[in-house]
């Protein structure tokens, strides 16, 4: 497939003494909508494997697996990850498994099964409240909630769901939010699995959707959704009530080709990923546009058909760059703060 030509996002590497800095576009048709001082991102890591994120197998365990000829484990096609504490989250349909690297206690789980149900397609993953995971099973069209351990704690959601693309959970009200593609709509869902309401239809209105793919939380509770077909994003109260949309089909700043992940930062940026630019575009909480990074390629700060993205609370960004098969991890190094900015 022939990659488009985007020239919103030109990236620049400055090479310097330590990890390169990816700075914003410099694409004078965004200029008028973008803030004086830009979000810069800088390069921290990849990780590919267990031992990326400093889990390792004891001397014993390496002699092991060269005897018994066994492949280091890796990731196939990662396209939901999240992070808490040292311990990385990495849904991997093309394993398929939820992967859990914990860091603290240098462990690898490779959760392939979830009680007596093999996981098929588990697309994405989301924080739940102390220390458990949900992940969505696409395929199985299950929400499954699990401890650190990968061990089940239940079924989050299911009723009604026809394929479950995304999760996210709200702390303060409890709630679990689920992106129905195929149903085109969210399903909030609260304890036991029980759906509480529905936020949306199958439009092209305000509030509707066509394809919902990806979900984010704010810290304010404002929902924000990626409707990939109708090539844009939506954001919504914790009622369910449309606020703002930005982006549009299209190869310029601020469009969108094939919207995937998106997150915020601490001061309500929002980031989205664009699987065929290879990008990632940063917006204010307005929905303007304000810089974007990234380029086709396999080194650092490139991309090939990334899916999904999570930003810590210490702004730490985790990019599922699925093609290349690796987490790529980057740092906000530089806020945006121009609220004067027109």
């Amino acid at each position: 497939m022939t990659q488009p030509i985007v020239s919103l996002v030109a990236m620049l590497l400055t090479l310097s003494a330590g990890a390169p800095v990816l700075a914003a576009s410099s694409d004078p048709a965004s200029a008028s909508r973008r803030v004086a001082s830009e979000p810069a991102f800088r390069y921290v890591r990849s990780v590919a494997s267990p031992a990326n994120w400093g889990v390792t197998s004891s001397f014993f365990g390496r002699v092991l697996d060269t005897l018994s000829g066994k492949q280091q484990d890796r990731f196939v096609r990662p396209t939901g990850v999240a992070e808490r504490d040292g311990v990385l989250y990495v849904a991997d349909p093309g394993a398929p498994a939820l992967w859990i690297l914990d860091a603290p206690q240098n462990r690898l789980l490779k959760v392939d099964r979830v009680a007596d149900t093999m996981l098929l397609s588990p697309v994405a993953v989301a924080l739940g409240p102390e220390a458990t995971v949900f992940v969505a099973d696409s395929m199985l069209k299950q929400v499954f909630w699990l401890d650190r351990d990968g061990k089940a704690l239940g079924v989050a959601a299911a009723q009604d769901l026809e394929r479950p693309a995304a999760v996210a959970f709200d702390p303060d009200s409890r709630s679990l939010y689920v992106a129905d593609s195929v149903a085109h709509r969210i399903g909030v869902f609260g304890p036991g699995g029980v759906r509480l309401r529905t936020i949306g239809e199958r439009g092209t209105a305000d509030g509707a959707f066509n394809g919902p793919a990806y979900l984010a939380l704010e810290g304010n509770g404002t929902l924000l959704v990626t409707d990939a077909y109708n090539f844009r994003i939506e954001a919504f109260d914790r009622d369910g009530r449309f606020l703002w949309k930005a982006g549009r089909a299209g190869d310029g700043s601020g469009d969108f080709a094939a919207p995937k992940g998106l997150a915020s930062d601490r001061e309500g940026h929002v980031y989205v990923v664009d699987a065929l630019f290879d990008a990632i575009q940063v917006f204010d909480a307005q929905g303007k546009l304000l810089s974007a990074f990234g380029e086709h390629g396999t080194g650092e700060g490139q991309f090939w058909l990334p899916g999904g993205i999570f930003i810590s609370p210490q702004d730490d960004i985790y990019v599922a760059d699925s093609y290349n098969r690796r987490i790529q991890v980057f740092h906000r190094a530089v806020a945006a703060e121009n609220s004067s900015a027109k």
